[in-house]
């Protein structure tokens, strides 16, 4: 399976090694850039995003008149200036709309590392198909990433499958939000159409992006805007002991790697036992045969037993 970590990593290790060896503490010239505060970052990013909501528009009527919109289709334009700088009204308002207070925009917010992030999505076309994302789980999208002043940075033309494990923090936000396709069909050239999927613009802040890692070809701190088509989605269960991933999140904060119950540094979604008690964890579960899965409690304490190092009391 393709995923953002595989088709980066090259090129990210390789960048690493180039910094390691050309610009290294030992090197007098060497200038480290401190991380910025979260907390005053976010009030910097989010006025930046609102700016930048506020003033630009998207092509409303084009997209509403398309069966099924691409990434391709959605035109995002500054508004025009006069000769001193100052911004006039919007061209042909029938036919395009400010971002800023359009119905299709909706204002989330989500915690991460201690910071509420707002962020915010344009939704294009809510999808049909029967179920959302979870924020651990594969997808199969298309899209192109971009910065605030339209340099895209990352595209994909063809549709791409990735782990949202391995994404930026706005990624597993924004993709449950939205439903797959409905349906799919095979053309005679090998390609799949899609029906009815899941399409919008996601403008996310520098914490829930890169922030003060990025890769090659986006600024440090900077604001990213996505535009993406999502086709289809599959729960993943990462260590494969019966309990999907999303589940393994178990104070609901949308990191795995916290989440370690028997205190053993491998996180529940990779342990394939997690309360270490040395019963798999598959078999301290039952799966029904409709999919759907009951955690016994065997000591009625609370506790399911695959969570439990004290069940079974004679290990």
């Amino acid at each position: 399976m393709m995923n953002k970590t595989k088709k980066f990593g090259g090129l990210l290790i390789a960048v690493f090694i180039v910094v390691g060896i050309s610009c290294s503490p030992d090197d007098p010239d060497f200038q480290p850039v401190p991380e910025r505060d979260r907390t005053e970052q976010q009030i910097v990013d989010n006025d930046s995003l609102v700016g930048y909501l506020q003033t630009h528009y998207y092509n409303f009527s084009e997209l509403q008149a398309l069966n099924n919109i691409t990434v391709a289709d959605i035109t995002i334009t500054e508004l025009p200036k006069d000769d001193n700088g100052n911004y006039l009204p919007l061209p042909d308002p029938n036919e395009n709309r400010i971002l800023w207070g359009d119905a299709n925009l909706v204002t989330k917010t989500t915690t991460f590392q201690d910071v509420e992030y707002t962020y915010y999505i344009l939704n294009l076309n809510q999808g049909s198909g029967e179920g959302r994302p979870n924020f651990s789980d594969a997808v199969r999208v298309r899209y192109s990433g971009n910065l605030q002043n339209d340099f895209i940075f990352d595209s994909t033309p063809s549709p791409i499958v990735f782990d949202l494990t391995n994404v930026i923090p706005g990624w597993n936000r924004v993709l449950p939000e939205f439903n797959a396709a409905e349906t799919f069909s095979i053309n005679t050239d090998g390609t799949v159409q899609y029906f009815n999927y899941g399409v919008g613009v996601m403008f996310i802040p520098s914490g829930l992006a890169y922030f003060a890692t990025p890769p090659v070809g986006v600024p440090f701190y900077s604001n990213l805007i996505f535009k993406f088509e999502l086709f289809q989605t599959e729960v993943l269960d990462h260590d494969n002991d019966g309990v999907p991933s999303y589940m393994e999140d178990l104070n609901g904060d949308f990191n795995l790697f916290n989440d370690d119950t028997d205190g053993d540094r491998i996180p529940n979604y990779l342990d394939s036992d997690d309360d270490g008690d040395g019963v798999p964890t598959r078999q301290e579960i039952i799966i029904r045969e409709d999919g759907t899965i009951e955690f016994p409690d065997s000591n009625d304490n609370g506790t399911p037993d695959y969570l439990d190092p004290t069940w079974p009391e004679d290990s």
